[in-house]
């Protein structure tokens, strides 16, 4: 399946949310994976990519887990990825039944990425990924918004995610991309 440009309706972004929810819930009460039955329509049939971040009540972060390029539909990947950012993120134990109610969650549909030069990356507009070698990091466009970052904060934090020199973004080998998010939010 090619990639494209996302656009989901305040609609589709309310199901989206819910499909995220229902999908961990069911995991964590059950162990059984939500399934979808039928075919998905609008924006939740488009393949991209996307993340689910999962907040606390006070705000935290409990688990944030995505996919730069979505292989099927996106109604698929929520699901999955539902479930994998509350289990699977690596910096948090798994979440259980008791903190369930307390959960917010957060998608972010993501663009295609696109090769750029540091000089073009848009602080709150773009999302980046750094790769230099075999690292690699992302953070998503509302990260640098959150921490009140500029080009060169945003650009040396995602290198930092990478393992990577703060620094390492202003070197040739380093491949800088670019991405734009549609987030939706409870």
């Amino acid at each position: 399946m090619t990639e494209v440009q996302p656009t989901l309706t305040p609609e589709e972004g309310r199901e989206a949310l819910v499909l995220a929810r229902q999908s961990l819930e069911r995991w964590v009460r059950t162990g059984e994976r939500l399934t979808h039955t039928g075919p998905w329509s609008g924006g939740l049939a488009t393949p991209c990519g996307a993340f689910v971040t999962i907040h606390t009540a006070d705000g935290a972060l409990r688990g944030c887990i995505g996919h730069m390029i979505g292989e099927g539909p996106l109604g698929d990947l929520i699901i999955e990825l539902g479930v994998s950012a509350g289990t699977k993120d690596p910096r948090f134990r798994p979440v259980t039944a008791g903190e369930l109610p307390g959960l917010s969650y957060e998608i972010s549909v993501l663009s295609p990425m696109q090769r750029t030069l540091a000089e073009d990356v848009r602080p709150g507009v773009h999302g980046l990924l750094i790769r230099k070698g075999q690292y690699s990091g992302v953070l998503l466009p509302q990260v640098a918004t959150e921490w009140g970052w500029d080009r060169e904060q945003f650009l040396g934090e995602t290198c930092r995610k990478a393992g990577l020199p703060k620094d390492a973004w202003r070197e040739d080998e380093t491949q800088i991309l670019t991405f734009t998010a549609q987030v939706f939010s409870e």
